[in-house]
């Protein structure tokens, strides 16, 4: 189960929004082995696609030494779908390398970029992806004080 708090949750949703109609891509970054996203990391898209996602290898780069640094691990690795559902497709299960990450993808094909609509209901499901095998799991929003 990914325990996500709804100030990261609302911030993946809004950084997915603003680049509709391209796919937004980020890590949150939480402790070792603590299983907690703390730290929301947005990425840039390099490939600035629609249908693709890539992390520009610099930053990635960079993020995996400040990671390394402060003792952190990508705790939560998400991307946006824009006119699919938020489900991993093939490319997106073949570039999973992170055995202990949640999956997080979120599908803007219903509001695109729009926000504060009266039923605004988002697809956001998490996943783990370890060797190819996919697993939905469940997201519940937690209050920082709830987390252990």
């Amino acid at each position: 189960m990914l325990r996500i708090d709804r100030s990261t949750f609302d911030a993946i949703v809004a950084h997915a929004r603003r680049d509709h109609p391209d796919e937004a891509c980020g890590v949150v970054a939480g402790p070792e082995d603590s299983d907690r996203p703390e730290r929301f990391v947005p990425m840039l898209n390099a490939a600035r696609s629609p249908t693709f996602y890539e992390f520009d290898s610099g930053d990635l780069l960079r993020l995996y030494r400040e990671m390394d640094d402060r003792d952190e691990v990508p705790v939560v690795v998400y991307h946006s779908h824009t006119a699919t559902e938020a489900y991993p497709s093939r490319t997106d299960i073949s570039y999973a390398s992170e055995p202990f990450a949640h999956y997080v993808l979120v599908s803007t094909r219903e509001h695109g970029a729009q926000t504060g609509l009266v039923d605004d209901v988002v697809e956001f499901r998490s996943f783990r992806i370890v060797d190819g095998q996919v697993t939905e799991e469940d997201v519940e929003l937690v209050t920082p004080e709830s987390q252990p």
